[in-house]
């Protein structure tokens, strides 16, 4: 694991969004580092089709979240 060093206003940036989002600051930067990566190497792809993408390949239904039963056929 490595240090990264960003300026100070990115750093601010980075704990305010750390702090809606419920995750720790590493966490944050993380998260948006992955998201960037993802959207450079597939940039025919909006940032919801590449979460949508993320959820799927993880196992995660817009179903389950609604409060009705899952059809467990499908």
């Amino acid at each position: 694991m490595g240090i990264v060093n960003i300026d100070e206003e990115l750093h601010d940036q980075l704990r305010r969004a750390s702090r809606v989002s419920c995750r720790s600051i590493n966490a944050q930067a993380a998260y948006w580092i992955r998201i960037g990566l993802l959207c450079e190497t597939n940039p025919t792809l909006s940032f919801a089709e590449i979460v949508a993408r993320e959820l799927r390949e993880a196992g995660v239904s817009a179903a389950s979240t609604t409060g009705e039963p899952r059809d467990e056929a499908a």
